[in-house]
């Protein structure tokens, strides 16, 4: 077991939303994160400590997105449908905190550092989709932030079983504690 002070423990999942929970991923189906994150964050609820949903968004032209020179751009399958930023069904409450973000990690361009220190946070536990996207560009600029950081594997999936794999076994442990959300309790 992982005990976690609750006041000092917040739950940031990242890019639980339409558009992305049901592209085709592994080694777990998006419904089944969205289930498990919900049941997670029901139980960081019940402590107090705060849930943060994160969700990636851009304007109608995407002036605001990212354009850097790459090899190899993503965009989903026959493109962005109206509500594909919108967090997925019975997943946010009223006292969740809401971040967008326009790049892959939740940290530059948002306020999320800031509401994490004004509520004296120190340990973020974090899970969505993509692993080794959005979940691990967070993870890292945590760490950076010197935030204490808890990897939920059971609460996140990607494209490909090696992808998964190669960030839960190679990367996570390098810069923070890999775990399920089984093992998690909070210290009220």
């Amino acid at each position: 077991m992982i005990s976690l002070p609750a006041t000092r423990t917040a739950l940031v999942l990242i890019d639980l939303q339409k558009g992305i929970t049901g592209l085709p991923l592994a080694p777990t189906p998006g419904g089944a994160i969205v289930e498990r994150s919900k049941d997670l964050a029901t139980r960081f609820r019940a402590t107090g400590a705060p849930v943060i949903l994160v969700n990636v968004a851009f304007a109608p032209d995407f002036a605001d997105a990212v354009h850097a020179v790459v090899d190899r751009s993503f965009s989903p399958p026959g493109g962005f449908a109206p509500d594909w930023a919108e967090l997925v069904e019975g997943l946010a409450e009223p006292t969740d905190l809401r971040v967008t973000k326009r790049q892959w990690g939740a940290f530059y361009g948002t306020d999320l550092d800031l509401q994490l220190r004004r509520r004296g946070i120190t340990t973020i536990v974090l899970g969505g989709i993509a692993t080794n996207l959005g979940v691990e560009s967070t993870a890292r600029a945590a760490h950076e932030h010197g935030y204490n950081v808890v990897l939920v594997e059971d609460v996140m999936s990607t494209f490909t079983e090696d992808m998964q794999r190669f960030a839960c076994e190679e990367i996570f442990p390098r810069l923070g504690r890999v775990t399920t959300s089984d093992t998690i309790a909070l210290d009220a």
